[in-house]
């Protein structure tokens, strides 16, 4: 039984085939994906707190001080 021994170059042509070729793309849509992904976190923060902020006040109690 021959045992052949992995390569540098094996691992790195089997990540090739199975990732796809990385010419850089990831990084040039970076920027854009970070904006995107700050602006989702941005709209869910906002919703959050008008959500909490309405659940709030329906629930909020009226205290009534009067003076004799």
């Amino acid at each position: 039984m021959v045992e052949e021994r992995i390569t540098r170059q094996d691992l790195e042509a089997e990540l090739r085939a199975t990732a796809g070729e990385t010419d850089g793309s990831i990084g040039d849509r970076r920027s854009s994906l970070v904006l995107a992904a700050a602006v989702a976190v941005t709209v869910v923060v906002a919703v959050a707190y008008l959500v909490g902020r309405r659940a709030g006040r329906r629930r909020s109690t009226v205290v009534e001080v009067r003076r004799f």
